[in-house]
């Protein structure tokens, strides 16, 4: 976990818990110095340490408040305040008073770090802080008793529980997060699917019912649409998969191979989210769509995965007559968004780039680069 959070999580009310946590030992620890003052070796001392606790109650409440500070140079300085108090208490109570039971100048205020540290970082980072205010209250004490040794256990067990806890707590918002954006695709996928039932899929089964008795042209019009029909049908009635499932990219682009498309995968699985793989299993089936309809049935493609490290390449590749320039710009501002949308629009939401390569009379190559895990 990040030592960050954003406004609104889950972890709020534990920060807010942990600022309650502060000045409830910050009080018990001017009560604790008001009772036992007397016996100290520097009791005036104990002044200014109390200043310190309370001044960092304060400041820590308040930067801890705003989740682009919980970071490391925040968490190191309540860590290091909090050291300071602890290894002044020999000075201040004496190191005979600490001997004979005598608590520390932080007490339970001690506890104030361990705790952020678990909340900002989980179950280790929390155990990280317990052990290092742990052993520099033990440091403090010439003799090591079961009660030093009892508090440095509790210490413990607080950050790991407390640490396990606000990582369930980032879990928890996390799939909460990614049940939202599924339910939010399944509406949206719903409503167009809607709309292209009472559009789309009518006028292609229209054109298929009366082409079917048809010959020629009229004829393979026809069943293309039956095809299109049966494929955007498939479509809108697969349900969404979640994001945490995989797929295999490779399985996804043979599924294009054809007489006039050769497709070259590694040897090895290509498995990627379950949308990432299917918006580049259409993209590349939009490129190839392209092919066929700008540079006739018979020109041959070639489509070439490519797996690197952090990332895969998807280059489909054509022998037609290339892309006169400007005329992706020429069309896009026509209206026809085949390549902007259907290619560079589905890469980009993936945050991957497109580019296209086209020389008159050499044909067209179109690279697609996606990073993965980043």
């Amino acid at each position: 976990m990040a030592a960050g959070s954003t406004p609104g999580t889950f972890q709020g009310p534990l920060w807010r818990a942990i600022a309650v946590f502060r000045f409830a030992s910050v009080a018990y620890a001017i009560a604790m110095v008001a009772l036992n003052a007397g016996g100290y070796a520097h009791p005036l001392a104990a002044v200014p340490a109390l200043v310190v606790l309370v001044g960092w109650s304060l400041a820590a409440a308040y930067l801890y408040s705003r989740p682009e500070w919980r970071r490391w140079p925040l968490l190191i300085a309540d860590l290091a305040v909090t050291l300071a108090v602890l290894l002044a208490s020999p000075w201040v109570v004496g190191r005979a008073a600490l001997d004979a039971g005598a608590a520390s100048l932080a007490v339970a205020w001690q506890a104030g770090p361990v705790l952020s540290w678990a909340v900002s970082g989980g179950r280790r980072r929390g155990a990280t802080a317990a052990l290092i205010v742990g052993a520099a209250d033990l440091t403090v004490r010439a003799k090591l008793t079961q009660s030093s040794v009892t508090g440095l256990m509790l210490m413990l067990l607080a950050g790991v529980a407390v640490g396990h806890v606000a990582r369930l707590a980032v879990e928890s918002e996390q799939r909460m997060q990614r049940a939202v954006e599924l339910e939010a695709a399944t509406r949206e996928r719903d409503r167009l699917a809607r709309g292209i039932h009472d559009s789309v899929l009518q006028v292609l089964a229209l054109v298929q019912r009366r082409g079917a008795h048809l010959g020629g042209e009229a004829g393979e019009l026809a069943r293309l649409a039956g095809e299109q029909e049966a494929a955007l049908r498939s479509l809108i009635a697969t349900p969404l998969s979640g994001v945490d499932s995989d797929v295999d990219l490779r399985v996804l682009l043979q599924a294009h191979a054809a007489t006039t498309v050769s497709v070259a995968v590694p040897a090895t699985p290509v498995r990627l989210p379950t949308r990432v793989a299917r918006e580049i299993g259409a993209a590349v089936g939009a490129a190839l769509d392209n092919v066929g309809r700008h540079c006739g049935p018979q020109t041959r493609a070639w489509v070439l995965l490519e797996e690197e490290a952090g990332g895969v390449t998807v280059s489909v590749r054509d022998d037609g007559p290339g892309i006169p320039a400007g005329r992706l710009a020429e069309a896009a501002g026509q209206g026809r968004l085949g390549v902007a949308q259907s290619i560079r629009g589905r890469i980009a939401e993936l945050g991957g780039s497109v580019e296209i390569v086209s020389v008159p009379g050499e044909g067209t190559e179109v690279e697609l680069r996606l990073r993965v895990g980043a």
